[in-house]
C-alpha cells in the first residue's frame, strides 16, 4: 500500500508540473485552481485501478469523487474564463521577477501537488479494501450529500448575486450565506469528511483524519476564507457588519 501512495504522488506531481507548463505559456498560474479537484479525481483513479476486486462500495464513493471533482472544476473554469491572473498570484509575480516561473512550481504547483495528495489519502483506503457496505457508509454518504448542497448551491447563489448589477459593492447575505459566510468552504470540508469515514469505516486508522483536518485547516487559514476576507474588508464597508452578525463557518442563525 505504501507503494501505491508514493505511486499516487507520483501521479500528482507530474501532473501538476504539466500544469505549470501550460500556466507559464498562458501567464496565468490561476488555472492550478481547475486543475486541483482534478488531480485528486485522477489520484483516486490510480488507487481504483489497483484494487483486486471493485464492488458497489467503491463505485458510490467513485461516484460521489467525480460529482465532487468535476463540478468544481467546471464551476471554476467558468468563472475564471476571460479573467486575470488572480491578484495573489501577481503580487508574486511582481515580487519575484524573472524568477518567479520556478518560484511558481515549487511554492505553488508542487505545493499544492503535495496538499492534493494527502487530502486524497482516505481514498487510497477505501479503493483497497474490498468489502461490503457498513452502516458508518451511510453517514459519509450524508456528510457528502450535506457538503455538496452547501458548496454547490452556495456558489450558485454567489454566482446569481454577482451577476445583478444592483449589487455591485453590496454584500451577499441572502440563502446559506445568511448562516454562514462561507458556505462553499464549509461543504468542501464536510464533504471530505464523509470520505474519511468512507475509509474509517472498514480499514484506514485513525491518523487518516490528517485529510479533511489538513484541507480544513487551508479553508479556514491558508487560501481560502482568511485571505478572502482580508480582501473583503478592504473593498467592502459593510463585510465589518456581515462578520459580526453572521457565523465565519459552521452554519447558524444570524444575529439580525
Amino acid at each position: 500500500m505504501i507503494t501505491l501512495a508514493v505511486y499516487g504522488l507520483c501521479v500528482s506531481l507530474v501532473l501538476m508540473t504539466a500544469v505549470w507548463a501550460i500556466s507559464l505559456a498562458i501567464r496565468n498560474v490561476s488555472i492550478i485552481d481547475i486543475f486541483w479537484s482534478l488531480t485528486i479525481l485522477s489520484i483516486g483513479w490510480v488507487y481504483l485501478s489497483q484494487s483486486e476486486l471493485i464492488t458497489m462500495r467503491h463505485l458510490v464513493v467513485l461516484a460521489c469523487l467525480h460529482l465532487w471533482a468535476l463540478r468544481l472544476a467546471f464551476y471554476l473554469a467558468r468563472r475564471s474564463w476571460g479573467q486575470p491572473e488572480d491578484k495573489r498570484y501577481r503580487a508574486m509575480r511582481d515580487t519575484r521577477g524573472p524568477g518567479f516561473r520556478w518560484t511558481s512550481l515549487f511554492r505553488v504547483f508542487w505545493l499544492q501537488a503535495g496538499a492534493a495528495w494527502l487530502v486524497s489519502l482516505p481514498l487510497l483506503f477505501v479503493f483497497q479494501a474490498g468489502v461490503v457496505r457498513c452502516s458508518v457508509d451511510f453517514l459519509a454518504i450524508a456528510l457528502f450529500l450535506v457538503g455538496f448542497f452547501f458548496e454547490a448551491i452556495g456558489d450558485g447563489q454567489m454566482d446569481r448575486f454577482r451577476a445583478d448589477p444592483n449589487n455591485a459593492g453590496q454584500v451577499c447575505d441572502g440563502g446559506l450565506w445568511r448562516y454562514t459566510r462561507h458556505p462553499n468552504y464549509f461543504g468542501e470540508a464536510v464533504l471530505w469528511w464523509g470520505f474519511w469515514f468512507f475509509a474509517v469505516a472498514r480499514t484506514a486508522p485513525f491518523w487518516t483524519a490528517m485529510s479533511p483536518v489538513l484541507l480544513t485547516f487551508l479553508l479556514l487559514r491558508v487560501s481560502g476564507a482568511r485571505l478572502l476576507e482580508q480582501s473583503l474588508t478592504k473593498e467592502k464597508p459593510a463585510y465589518r457588519d456581515y462578520i459580526q452578525r453572521t457565523s465565519a463557518f459552521v452554519p447558524w442563525i444570524s444575529a439580525r
